[in-house]
C-alpha cells in the first residue's frame, strides 16, 4: 500500500543513481509514478524505461563471498547497499528499504489487513517501472535488509550486553543456621538491577537500532525436599520481628530434617526467569531466559526428652 500525504517538492530520484554511479538514460523517456512518502518533504518521480520493465538483478557477492554487491536493476551499475536516509537497498526490488518507525496503527490501509504480522516499510526504488516508492506491507524483511544481520540477531547482541544474574539469596534461617522441622523458611533475593531488573540494552549497525528491556518475573525455588515453590515476586527480606510468622510473600515449611541428606543439608537451586522485550527496524519480541543461583539449608528437629 503506497501512501501520498505531503506537498510535492520534487527531487528526481535519477540523480541518486548518477551519484552511485547510474545513468540517467536508464530513467529517460518513460511513463512512472510521483509517490510522496509521509514522513519526508519530498516527492519521488519514478520513470519507466520505455524498452520494457527490467528484470530485477539477484543478489550477489564477490567471487562467492566478501562484502554484497547492490546493483541498479536494468543497468547493473553499482548503488550504496545502505543510505542513512533511505535504509537498505535490496537487489530484487530495485528499492531501498527503511522500517516506518513508529509503525502506523493497526487501522492503517497500509497493513493490507495483515496486522499484526510482518512489518510496513518506507521504499524508496530507483529503477523499473510504477512508482518510486512509499509504504509497503511486507511479512518477511526483504532481501539485503541490515546486511547479513537480522533484528532478531541484534537482539540477542543486546541481551547479550546486560547483565543477568541468578537471585542474589536471601534466606531465614541464613545459611549455615539450622532450622528447624515444621517451622517457616523465608526466602527472597536482594533487589538489584542484575537480581530483579529492569536492565536495558541495544545493539546496532548501519541504519538499524535494536533496544532490549529485561524485567524478572519470577523465582523458582527448589528446596531440596521434592517440594518446588514458585514466586512471582523477589521475596520479602525477614526481620527478627518475624520470628516463627511465615512470610508474607515467599517461604516454605519442612517437614522432614536434612540429616540423611549429602553433608547434612537441602541443597536449594533458585531460578529466575527473565522476560526480555525488544524492538527495532519494524519488528519486535520476547526472549525468555533464566539464571540460577544455590545455597543449602540446615533442618533438624526438635527432640523433646521426658522422663
Amino acid at each position: 500500500m503506497l501512501r501520498r500525504l505531503l506537498p510535492p517538492v520534487v527531487v528526481v530520484v535519477a540523480a541518486l543513481a548518477v551519484a552511485a554511479g547510474g545513468t540517467i538514460s536508464a530513467f529517460a523517456d518513460g511513463a512512472g509514478g510521483v509517490t510522496c512518502p509521509p514522513d519526508q518533504p519530498v516527492c519521488i518521480i519514478q520513470v519507466g524505461d520505455p524498452g520494457g520493465t527490467p528484470s530485477p538483478t539477484p543478489s550477489s557477492t564477490h567471487g562467492g563471498g566478501g562484502a554484497p554487491e547492490c546493483r541498479l536493476p536494468g543497468t547493473d551499475s553499482a548503488v550504496a547497499c545502505y543510505d542513512p536516509t533511505f535504509g537498505w537497498w535490496s537487489n530484487s526490488q530495485g528499492c531501498y528499504f527503511r522500517a516506518v518507525d513508529p509503525q502506523p496503527p493497526s487501522s492503517d490501509p497500509a497493513w493490507s489487513g495483515h496486522y499484526p504480522t510482518g512489518t510496513v516499510y518506507l521504499a524508496t526504488c530507483l529503477g523499473g517501472g510504477g512508482s518510486g516508492g512509499g509504504w509497503l506491507w511486507l511479512p518477511n524483511p526483504p532481501d539485503g535488509y541490515g546486511g547479513s544481520v537480522s533484528p532478531a540477531t541484534l537482539a540477542q547482541r543486546a541481551l547479550d550486553s546486560i547483565r543477568l544474574d541468578g537471585p542474589e539469596i536471601g534466606m531465614a534461617p541464613a545459611p549455615g543456621k539450622t532450622g528447624l522441622v515444621g517451622l517457616p523458611v523465608w526466602l527472597w533475593t536482594q533487589v538489584t538491577p542484575s537480581t530483579w531488573g529492569p536492565l536495558a540494552g541495544s545493539a546496532s549497525i548501519p541504519g538499524l537500532t535494536v533496544r532490549a528491556e529485561a524485567r524478572a518475573v519470577q523465582i523458582v525455588w527448589n528446596m531440596g525436599d521434592g517440594a518446588v515453590i514458585t514466586c512471582k515476586n523477589p521475596g520479602t527480606e525477614f526481620t527478627a520481628r518475624a520470628t516463627s510468622v511465615a512470610s508474607p510473600t515467599c517461604g516454605h515449611v519442612y517437614s522432614r530434617s536434612s540429616a540423611s541428606q549429602p553433608g547434612h543439608v537441602f541443597t536449594i537451586v533458585a531460578t529466575t526467569t527473565w522476560t526480555v522485550t525488544w524492538s527495532g527496524g519494524g519488528q519486535s519480541g520476547v526472549i525468555t531466559v533464566t539464571r540460577s543461583s544455590r545455597t543449602a539449608a540446615s533442618i533438624g528437629e526438635l527432640q523433646v526428652v521426658t522422663s
